[in-house]
Order: structure tokens, then C-alpha cells, then sequence
């Protein structure tokens, strides 16, 4: 073993640690350990490049251990497309660690390392989350997801659990014994705050009850024409089963043709929901022009409303240059089964389903993205979330993709409705709580009760801008302690 590596082996396992923490594990304790560990790295480097050398492998660590489900989508079809497989897991951990390294490099040229690296990787954080159409994904404060820490993110979002998990696990390296003390009280804090916002009492329910549909078609089978009628008559006997619900929700791309109004594939589905209103996820035509979007037909067959998916998985949905690619390579995103990939709705709105409320739908990979919930004018009722996560294997990436769309409930103080093709199909409340949820796996419906909405959260009214102030509060104090220093 290289002096490099075993330099930098402790940091990629600070890195495995850390990543323990996210969904399904959601080991939080294991992880702030990790985190620490980090910092101490960082902190003790004895030059900037080691600092950042550090801070990377410990990336390539959390990532690589965090975003293994990477490599499912292309295990989907291996004689084509295995071999990438671990080319691109490599290649999105090593990647993706390069804003931790940037992090590293940029601490150890400020005061105060430890709090430097903190403050310096929850900014690269928030950066991965917006640059390059943004990837927020296993971020470090998706840790408290499932506890009551998580209610924070009604008032400090996602970057501001992060900064905040950042600095607890800074502070005893900071100040060792004081600062342990100081990071049990905060933890303690966020704890009690977030338990007492739990045990609030509930908001009325709007008394509406949704029928959830998983039919659970295998990825390798959806679009083969001889299983697509299989997978209709499944989703249709579901829709058709009694008792009636007020709504029936088939998940992204269920519809195993393409749709359009009025023709065969849309009445049939109507013809299934039998009188009551159907919002399935469906693949579209416009000129040449391919959507991932979401239908809604109303209790006479005829639809009421259309979302287009706005912000599309690259490489998944859409490559860039796809044409020319497709011609010298054939390559060609995963997903879309017309063209070279999808078109871009619009971007955000709220749909207004009349008895049913107003509902704000996500298709898939918005979920993951809590900005684009504050920026339609209107607020909605309720969230929807429709995905297809066959796409992400069995062991991680399903459950790591609904914790995402968890918290974006607390910080909306909405409740979410989440239908899934194979899970996690679950009905949370506006506090993120799971109310009513299938099993993984199978093919099933679920009926279960909308709970009711909370007022809007300070996160709906300030968005961002919390975090932007404490994160550029703590940078121009460690800056001001560097001009001091020199002065």
C-alpha cells in the first residue's frame, strides 16, 4: 500500500461511515461519528492538497457506498449496457466528491479548520444541489429524515439540516470536551423541538380517500407489447375494485401505451375508474415531441388536467446531443422509449382537481428537488408524487428516493400522496409521518385517507434565504478572523 493510500484510506472510511446514515440504514449516530472523523482529517492536514485529497476520498467513500443503486439501470438490459455499470458508479462517486474535495482545499486556507470545513462543505453542498441541473441526493442532512431532527426542515430546509449536522460534528473536534457538550445540547434542541412539533395536534382532514395503485411491472418486461396487456388488465381490475374511492393515482409511465385523449388506451383506463377520476402517469406525443407527464381524467372519461415533467434525469431522460450520439454511438437515454429522449414541460405548476383540491404533482426525479415546491404563487392542497423505481433496484435507491419526497412534505407542511410501479407507494402526512403504505414489491391498490395541510411552514415563505444568511454569516466571520490574522 502507497503512502497516498494509506494517507487517505481513514477519510474513505470516515466516507462509508457517514454514508450509513442515509436511507434505508438511517443510522444517524454512526454517521455524525463519521462525520467527525472527517473534520479531524481535514482539520490535521498538514497542507491545503492533502486537506482536499482527504476530503475527496472520504467523498468517494459516501458516495460510492451512498449511490450504489447507480448501477441498477444499467443492469436492466446487461448485454448492452453492463458493462457501464461500474464505470459510472465510479465515475458519479468520484465525481461527486470533488465538491468535498473543493471543500477540503478552501477550509484549510481559512481559520478555525474544522468550522471552516463545515461551513466550506454545507456551500459545495448546496452548490451540487443546483449546478448542472442539480443532484441533491445523499446530502449529509438527509441523516435525520426518520427523527424528529428532521422537522427542522419546516423552517431551514435541507441545506440548513446539513450545515447544522456539519457543525455538531465539528464542534467536538473544534473544542473537544466544551464542544461535545456544545453539540449533545444542540443535537438535544433539534431533538425536543422537533418532537414537540410532532406531537402537535393534527390538521382536520379534508375527508377524501385515494385509491393508490402499484402494479408492479418488471422493467424488463413494460414496454414488451405481449406483457403490456397483463400489466393494463392489473392496473384495470385494481381501479375497478370496490369499495369506490374519491380518486384513483396509477404511477409514472404506467399506462403501457402511448396516450392521448379520446383514444383507446385513455378510454379503457376511464372506462376501468368506472365514474371516478383518474390521474395516471402516461408517455405522450406532441409533434415530435416525447412527455413523461401526468393525466388526470375526470369522472366523464375526459381529461381535466396535464402536468409535463419539467426537470428531466440526464442520461436517464434526455442526453445532451442525443441525436449525434444515438447516430455515432447508439446511445440513447434509458428511459424514453420515443426519440432520443424526453421534452421539458414547462416547469412547476399546481392543478386544480375541483373536489379533489388543488394538488402540486412530482414525477420521479422532482421529488428530490425542495425549491421547485416554493415556486408556483399558488399553494396546493396536497403533494403528488408518481415514480417508477424499478429503475433503482430493490435495496437502496426506492427508500432513499421516498425519504427525499418525505421530507419535502415537512418543509411544505403538506401531506404527499406517493404512488410507486414496484414501491415505496405510501400516503404521509404533513409532517412527513407515514400514514398508510403497501408493501414492497407487489401488486396491490391501497385506499387510504388524505390527512389534512398545515399552514404554510417558514421554509414556503423564506425558502432558502435562512441558510443563505447563516452560511454567509459564518463565512465572513472566518474570513474577518483570516484578515486579522494578516493584518
Amino acid at each position: 500500500m502507497t503512502r497516498w493510500m494509506r494517507d487517505l484510506a481513514p477519510a474513505f472510511g470516515c466516507g462509508l461511515l457517514a454514508a450509513s446514515g442515509q436511507a434505508p440504514l438511517s443510522l444517524w449516530p454512526v454517521a455524525l461519528v463519521g462525520f467527525a472523523g472527517l473534520v479531524a482529517q481535514v482539520a490535521r492536514s498538514q497542507t491545503a492538497t492533502q486537506a482536499a485529497a482527504r476530503a475527496w476520498a472520504a467523498g468517494l467513500g459516501h458516495f460510492g457506498a451512498a449511490l450504489f443503486w447507480i448501477v441498477e439501470p444499467f443492469l436492466i438490459e446487461p448485454e448492452i449496457y453492463g458493462w457501464m455499470a461500474p464505470f459510472a458508479l465510479a465515475l458519479m462517486a468520484g465525481g461527486l466528491a470533488l465538491f468535498w474535495g473543493g471543500a477540503g482545499y478552501l477550509a484549510a486556507r481559512l481559520p478555525d479548520r474544522a468550522i471552516s470545513f463545515a461551513v466550506a462543505l454545507a456551500g459545495m453542498e448546496a452548490l451540487r444541489g443546483v449546478i448542472f441541473t442539480g443532484f441533491p441526493w445523499a446530502m449529509p442532512g438527509h441523516i435525520w429524515i426518520d427523527s424528529p431532527v428532521a422537522q427542522g426542515a419546516a423552517y431551514i430546509g435541507a441545506n440548513g439540516l446539513t450545515l447544522l449536522t456539519l457543525l455538531v460534528a465539528a464542534l467536538p473536534v473544534r473544542w473537544r470536551g466544551q464542544g461535545a457538550l456544545l453539540a449533545f445540547a444542540v443535537l438535544a434542541a433539534g431533538y425536543a423541538g422537533g418532537a414537540l412539533r410532532l406531537a402537535a395536534p393534527e390538521p382536520e382532514p379534508p375527508g377524501l380517500v385515494f385509491r393508490l395503485v402499484q402494479p408492479n411491472a418488471q422493467q424488463h418486461l413494460k414496454w414488451n407489447p405481449e406483457a403490456a396487456e397483463a400489466i393494463f388488465r392489473g392496473l384495470a381490475e385494481a381501479t375497478a375494485a370496490a369499495p369506490r374511492p374519491d380518486l384513483v393515482i396509477w404511477p409514472e409511465t404506467s399506462l403501457p401505451y402511448l396516450y392521448a385523449p379520446g383514444q383507446d388506451a385513455a378510454l379503457g383506463a376511464a372506462q376501468a375508474a368506472a365514474g371516478v377520476p383518474l390521474a395516471m402517469g402516461v408517455q405522450r406525443l406532441e409533434g415530435a415531441a416525447a412527455f413523461n407527464s401526468l393525466a388526470v381524467l375526470g369522472s366523464d372519461g375526459v381529461q381535466t388536467a396535464l402536468y409535463d415533467k419539467a426537470h428531466l434525469v440526464p442520461f436517464g431522460e434526455y442526453v445532451p446531443f442525443g441525436e449525434a450520439l444515438y447516430r455515432w454511438f447508439g446511445l440513447r437515454a434509458f428511459a424514453a422509449r420515443q426519440g432520443f429522449g424526453y421534452a421539458a414541460g414547462p416547469g412547476p405548476r399546481v392543478l386544480d382537481l375541483g373536489p379533489m383540491g388543488k394538488v402540486q404533482p412530482l414525477i420521479c426525479y422532482e421529488a428530490v428537488f425542495p425549491s421547485a415546491l416554493n415556486q408556483p404563487d399558488q399553494r396546493p392542497d396536497w403533494l403528488l408524487h408518481i415514480t417508477n423505481d424499478a429503475w433503482f433496484g430493490t435495496l437502496t435507491g426506492p427508500f432513499q428516493h421516498a425519504a427525499l419526497a418525505r421530507l419535502r412534505a415537512v418543509e411544505q407542511g403538506l401531506p404527499l400522496v406517493r404512488v410507486a410501479n414496484t414501491g415505496v407507494t405510501q400516503m404521509v402526512d404533513a409532517r412527513g409521518r407515514v400514514t398508510a403504505a403497501l408493501p414492497f414489491g407487489v401488486a396491490a391498490h391501497l385506499d387510504a385517507a388524505l390527512p389534512g395541510a398545515l399552514p404554510p411552514t417558514p421554509y414556503r415563505h423564506w425558502g432558502e434565504l435562512p441558510f443563505l444568511l447563516l452560511l454567509g454569516g459564518l463565512g465572513l466571520a472566518l474570513t474577518l478572523r483570516l484578515r486579522r490574522r494578516h493584518a
